[in-house]
């Protein structure tokens, strides 16, 4: 018997024009480039039979509600090619944002709190093929020094029969190489900037921080809706939270403890990449700084925070830009 094997998996992942029906993903289209792929292939909440027979023992237990929780990180990269979305944009969509296009010049994700979008995901793993429709999640962004930007995705999806099937060849050509989060790539973290949502994507204004990057929850709530004729995966709430670890003078360190305390809001920028088409930015205009604390790096004194990003008019807490 040939040995299955823990790498020998592929995800092939592709929108749904109409929920919770398979889109029919191709692995020359849509195979979905991943790291630290993990799979939940049959969560079920199932019904125990506490039946009373005159001796101890153990029940079988009927299988109830179920669904597929999966797990896997993209590289965070814009598309080669600027204005055009990236291969990966349909993952985001599912994960409640809004994908603008604007030629030539840069690729906007957005929030949105309805008509979210969905992915069909065939999860091929060592010959087993995993189905799931109706796939909706959460991810998160993270940006840590000398690494790999990466998105952090989990997703959940409405079980479909499972089938032996050998796996496909993927094509990833569309996925382009990263470059390390590192000063000759990225920028400091900005505070207080601002952003204009069209033209050339840029940072404007602010006080700059040296930092060891920022990581960015999107904090959705996704829950599986597993009403009878009426099952789904349901995105019921966000909370858009966050960290970034800076190098503060002790006057900007008792600055942030005094905002804390006030309760102040202010914008978070940070901008990734030297390579035109392939950089990201993220921006975060209302943010509350809720704690600090003192963090040892290689003997220099750095001072962390957790932040929440606040929505004002609504669905605008946070926006990546990319593929400019």
């Amino acid at each position: 018997m040939a040995d299955r094997l823990d790498r020998d998996a592929i995800i092939l992942s592709k929108e749904e024009s109409s929920y919770n029906t398979d889109s029919t993903p191709t692995a020359g289209s849509d195979a979905l480039q991943v790291s630290g792929f993990t799979l939940d292939p049959l969560n079920a909440q199932n019904d125990k039979r506490e039946l009373l027979r005159g001796f101890l023992g153990g029940f079988e237990e009927l299988v109830g509600d179920r669904h597929i929780a999966a797990q896997y990180s993209v590289e965070l990269v814009g598309s080669g090619s600027a204005g055009t979305a990236p291969a990966w944009g349909a993952q985001l969509k599912a994960c409640g944002f809004a994908e603008t296009l604007s030629a030539t010049t840069r690729a906007d994700y957005t929030l949105v709190s309805g008509s979210m979008g969905s992915l069909t995901s065939y999860y091929h793993d060592s010959g087993v093929k995993h189905l799931s429709t109706g796939v909706r999640g959460n991810v998160v962004f993270d940006f840590p020094l000398g690494k790999r930007p990466m998105m952090e995705f989990s997703m959940l999806g409405i079980h479909n029969n499972e089938s032996a099937a050998a796996n496909p060849t993927g094509t990833f050509t569309a996925f382009k190489t990263p470059e390390a989060v590192t000063n000759a790539n990225s920028g400091d973290i900005t505070l207080g900037c601002t952003h204009s949502s069209s033209g050339a994507p840029a940072l404007v204004g602010g006080l700059a921080y040296p930092s060891q990057g920022i990581r960015i929850n999107i904090g959705n709530v996704a829950e599986h809706s597993a009403l009878l004729g009426g099952e789904s995966i349901v995105i019921q709430d966000r909370e858009v939270t966050g960290t970034i670890t800076i190098d503060a003078t002790a006057a900007q360190e008792v600055q942030l403890l005094s905002d804390i305390r006030a309760a102040t809001l202010t914008s978070i920028g940070f901008v990734h990449g030297t390579v035109t088409a392939r950089k990201a930015l993220v921006f975060m205009p209302y943010c509350q700084f809720v704690r600090e604390r003192k963090i040892n790096y290689k003997g220099k004194r750095m001072v962390q925070i957790d932040f929440r990003a606040i929505p004002s008019a609504g669905n605008d807490e946070f926006r990546l830009v990319t593929s400019f």
